[in-house]
């Protein structure tokens, strides 16, 4: 197939691609592990993303060749030379061919055109954003999981262990009364503070924002569950209140895998935000949107 575009949304949990054909048809998609700019930090992250890089060409060349790329990565700042040259070669493309941003750039085009409204994003951290008219990405939040993102799944995986071990400070063995601290323990692999110390200072940001799942899943059995799970939407409420205080009052959008957990965490945001502001939540596919703009840059050939 000619005149393919390549899009791509990297995550810190998992990195999804898709090929769009010239008239915006999906025709292959697929996932590789997650991966951050961030990671350009360090020797091994930077091993780490040329080889998932590497592994995402393969598997997208079964399908076709595309012609163009758009790639959205969470962490992105704007030096993407090496990325660029990294993800180009596999393909065989020139790398100008390769066009890089932030994987929320990719998300909030997914669901708005540039001054429409504000995209609340909640994966593994938590963001919200707004591109106006002329093209500039504004933003609240967003500052990393060890700072804030509040509502991320990062973040209720955080304040679950927390309580957790709080409460193991006061009353060794009250984890047993406790749905949630089970299941937490459950996906930790145990209850010894060894493991829970090795889960959320030695694994990646995406392996502990998946521990969020395990809070959902006990909300209904267990009230702290719950209630992180509505800190959460009051959370994410707090990003659209803060664009719109600068910006005046738009449409949001919720999007994103933690925000999708449980319906505690819309509701709550809904509840916390006024009547004025509509509030919608979408499972747009970014890597769709972002093969779909490849697509229109793409000769074909």
């Amino acid at each position: 197939m000619s005149g393919l575009g390549l899009g791509i949304d990297a995550g810190g949990t998992r990195t999804r691609w898709a090929l769009a054909a010239a008239g915006g048809a999906i025709v292959a998609e697929g996932e590789v592990d997650g991966l951050s700019a961030l990671q350009m930090g360090s020797v091994d992250g930077r091993a780490s993303v040329q080889a998932s890089f590497a592994a995402l060409a393969a598997t997208v060349l079964v399908h076709g060749r595309p012609q163009a790329v758009r790639a959205g990565l969470t962490g992105f700042g704007g030096d993407g030379a090496q990325l660029q040259a990294w993800l180009a070669g596999p393909l065989g493309l020139p790398d100008e061919k390769v066009v890089l941003c932030s994987d929320i750039e990719i998300a909030y085009l997914a669901s708005f055109a540039p001054g429409e409204g504000y995209l609340v994003y909640a994966g593994t951290g938590s963001i919200g954003a707004w591109i106006d008219a002329d093209g500039v990405f504004q933003r609240a939040g967003g500052r990393g999981v060890m700072l804030d993102d509040g509502g991320g799944g990062f973040w209720i995986a955080r304040e679950a262990l927390r309580h957790i071990w709080r409460n193991e400070d006061e009353e060794p063995g009250r984890w047993r009364a406790s749905p949630m601290a089970q299941a937490v323990f459950a996906q930790i692999g145990g209850d010894d503070w060894a493991l829970s110390r090795q889960f959320i200072y030695g694994q990646d940001r995406g392996a502990v924002g998946r521990l969020a799942l395990a809070v959902a899943a006990s909300a209904q059995a267990d009230p702290v569950a719950a209630a992180i799970l509505e800190q959460a939407g009051r959370e994410l409420a707090r990003l659209a209140l803060a664009l719109t205080a600068r910006f005046g009052a738009r449409p949001v959008v919720l999007a994103g895998r933690a925000a999708a957990l449980h319906p505690l965490i819309v509701n709550t945001m809904r509840a916390s935000l006024p009547d004025t502001i509509s509030l919608t939540q979408t499972t747009a596919r970014a890597h769709h949107a972002a093969a779909r703009i490849a697509a229109t840059t793409a000769p074909v050939v």
